[in-house]
């Protein structure tokens, strides 16, 4: 559990319709391992979806490079069709399952919670606070993000799958 690399997409957009703001956050049960965001009007592909897997690839290889060279680290993503394309990870996945999905239940409540009735002038406004989540994240909740994610494992194991 301790080795696990998590993605997290983010979307924000402000209250004057500007595009929406995507960013990739991976992170394990330590903090934040990588995050960037998406440049506007680049389409989120298995091509560059490959290119964002070979930057947290040298992250981890920089960060923790015992961990990288026992290969003692996994990757959990969803099924959006970029991840599950064949030029990034051509072996099956389950269905996707939002119980699962641990943006969902960690990142995603207090991203709404900061930018709740917020307002933004430009996309770089956007970037910048949403960036300030991650940043205030502690290593208590990354451990409670995981435990989390475990908890939701064996329901969905109790549940034979369906949603809870």
């Amino acid at each position: 559990m301790e080795d696990t690399v998590l993605s997290t997409t983010e979307k924000s957009a402000s209250s004057l319709r500007l595009p929406q703001v995507n960013a990739d956050h991976f992170f394990d049960i330590q903090g934040i391992v990588h995050k960037e965001f998406v440049p506007p009007g680049q389409t989120v592909n298995g091509k560059f979806y490959c290119e964002v897997l070979r930057r947290l690839r040298e992250n981890v290889r920089r960060k923790w490079p015992e961990m990288w060279k026992n290969e003692d680290w996994l990757l959990h993503h969803d099924n959006a069709p970029a991840h599950t394309s064949l030029v990034v990870f051509p072996v099956s996945q389950p269905a996707y399952s939002p119980d699962l999905a641990p943006r969902d239940f960690c990142v995603f409540p207090k991203m709404k919670l900061w930018l709740k009735g917020r307002h933004f002038v430009s996309i770089e406004e956007i970037q910048a606070e949403s960036q300030q989540v991650p940043n205030t994240l502690t290593p208590a909740d990354f451990i409670e993000c995981f435990q989390k994610l475990q908890n939701h494992w064996v329901r969905c194991i109790q549940a034979q799958g369906d949603f809870f």
